[in-house]
């Protein structure tokens, strides 16, 4: 009597890296654009295959990001974002992708490199809204690596790390709503902010004046896990942008 064998579902794995920050106050996404088959000149985040067996995604993550993009991976700290693998996400096969996140500030203009025929930093609007249109997925990934960046301002002191060693409250706010992409009502961030023991503490009796009257100066306190949190704005309006809900 015949026995069938079993065989594994042949299986290819690649890594993505959704990697974000702040230029000229907008936030910024980096991509490449693809310089060979699939998806030939399209728009699509840095990564690829795992070059052998033995070598670890982390490893994978931050080779390819100095691969195609020149970036010093000492710059970011990745972390893994969530595993992609969909049956039909790519035409050369199953392929299942473990994308990864960073968002850090001061990062440099990327330079092309190995299958990569150009990379740059993106406005993330521009992807969100679909005018840029991105290879593969990554789209979806690109949209899920923006809502766990906003996540981490809500709960953690990131923003501090997009401001200079001294910042205003009004300059700390530009953050917030270059990475949440709304604006914010001043006072009531203002007093969100002052209710978060340890976030940002004064630095000194220095102010700074940018076109109005002078405003006082911060530096980030030690506290990186904010309580009560900074919750996002409801959509529905500026009305209830940081409102009395949960002080």
């Amino acid at each position: 009597m015949q026995v069938d064998v079993w065989s594994p579902t042949p299986v290819l794995l690649t890594v993505d890296l959704v990697i974000l920050t702040l230029r000229e106050g907008r936030l910024c996404v980096l991509l490449v654009e693809r310089g060979e088959d699939p998806f030939q000149g399209m728009q699509a985040l840095p990564g690829g295959f795992l070059n052998h067996a033995g070598e670890e995604i982390v490893d994978a993550a931050h080779r390819e990001l100095s691969e195609e993009t020149a970036l010093d991976s000492g710059w970011v700290h990745l972390e893994q974002l969530a595993t992609y693998g969909e049956s039909g996400r790519d035409p050369r096969g199953r392929v299942v992708s473990v994308a990864h996140l960073a968002i850090a500030p001061g990062l440099p203009e990327p330079v092309a490199g190995t299958d990569a025929v150009n990379a740059a930093w993106v406005p993330a609007d521009a992807v969100l809204s679909g005018e840029v249109e991105l290879a593969f997925d990554h789209g979806r990934i690109v949209t899920d690596g923006i809502e766990s960046a906003r996540t981490k301002l809500e709960f953690s002191a990131l923003a501090t790390a997009f401001c200079g060693e001294l910042f205003t409250i009004a300059e700390l706010q530009k953050v917030y709503e270059a990475v949440w992409g709304t604006e914010l009502d001043t006072r009531n961030f203002y007093r969100k902010v002052q209710a978060v023991k340890g976030f940002i503490v004064p630095a000194g009796s220095g102010r700074r004046t940018t076109g109005g009257r002078p405003a006082r100066l911060y530096r980030a306190g030690p506290k990186t896990v904010l309580s009560p949190p900074l919750i996002r704005p409801v959509p529905s309006g500026p009305e209830e942008d940081m409102g009395e809900e949960g002080e």
